[in-house]
């Protein structure tokens, strides 16, 4: 189904709009706003997907008992003493 809407743009978005229609980039203004739309919803998905990624790890690292925690300290103690040696 399509939807017939009234847009407004400033200059320099109507007139970018118009340099890809007539480089044939898309086929009409409605293609390349309905083109850079979809790109948004896309760019939506992605972001939360990465996000419940994110929260499942950091749900599953909660759930981790604290005597199976890594001492940092400890593991790359030889790593930062080597960068230390460096200087």
């Amino acid at each position: 189904m399509t939807v017939k809407t009234t847009l407004s743009f400033t200059d320099r978005h109507h007139q970018f709009l118009k340099d890809k229609v007539g480089e044939g980039v898309y086929a009409s203004a409605s293609a390349a706003v309905a083109a850079a739309v979809e790109r948004m919803i896309e760019d939506e998905q992605a972001r939360e997907t990465a996000l419940e990624a994110m929260a499942d790890e950091i749900r599953r690292r909660a759930a981790t008992p604290r005597e199976t925690f890594v001492d940092h300290d400890t593991v790359f103690a030889a790593a930062l003493r080597g960068l230390d040696s460096t200087d």
